[in-house]
């Protein structure tokens, strides 16, 4: 299954309401994971959708890019084109998750978790998430994060920013756009997860 256009999130959104399944439910998952896991997508054509792009982050948004590490040559693995929610800004660049480094069940479970911290229900250009890095590592609750947070360089950045809508942040997630340089996807997030494992063992022994 392969779509090109550019308007790729508003085809899929347009598909799901056409089943009568409302956005955020069990339901609604179910039919994202099954109709998009063998989807092939043409990156270059969402970064050229007019209608998303972005001038600057905002922290509590989601947004897609193309990036080029600049120590690239010493990291294991990296993604080329995060899917983040910068959580804190920097003059240089941003501080944020990226949901690729996790299987989809964690990515859900995740952003679940980040959906009590809106700052309204309305998933229009208004809403954002209320998260900086304080908050997220000050408790348990947010484990799945840690193997997603990265430090990006605006320098390094190599494409324009595509801001998410809210309304789309759960049919972002269920795209498989991510590029793993160094390892495979399923090798990294395996990796994320045993991650997540170890850190509950350690809570529980305190």
């Amino acid at each position: 299954m392969a779509i090109k256009k550019s308007k790729l999130l508003d085809k899929i959104n347009a598909n799901l309401s056409a089943t009568g399944m409302p956005l955020r439910t069990t339901d609604a998952r179910l039919w994202l994971r099954n109709n998009l896991k063998s989807l092939v997508v043409d990156q270059r054509a969402m970064l050229k959708d007019r209608k998303r792009m972005a001038t600057r982050i905002f922290p509590g948004k989601m947004y897609f890019f193309n990036y080029d590490p600049k120590l690239k040559e010493t990291l294991p693995y990296y993604d080329r084109f995060p899917l983040v929610i910068p959580i804190e800004r920097y003059p240089d660049g941003f501080l944020g998750i990226n949901l690729h480094y996790l299987p989809i069940k964690y990515r859900i479970i995740l952003l679940d978790k980040l959906y009590n911290t809106l700052n309204n229900e309305k998933y229009d250009e208004t809403t954002k998430l209320r998260v900086n890095y304080t908050l997220l590592s000050g408790t348990s609750r947010f484990k799945e994060f840690q193997p997603c947070l990265k430090r990006y360089l605006s320098s390094h950045l190599k494409s324009r920013l595509v801001e998410i809508e809210p309304n789309s942040w759960e049919t972002a997630i269920f795209l498989p756009v991510e590029r793993f340089v160094g390892k495979s996807a399923a090798a990294v997030q395996r990796e994320s997860v045993r991650d997540i494992s170890h850190y509950n063992q350690s809570e529980e022994n305190k």
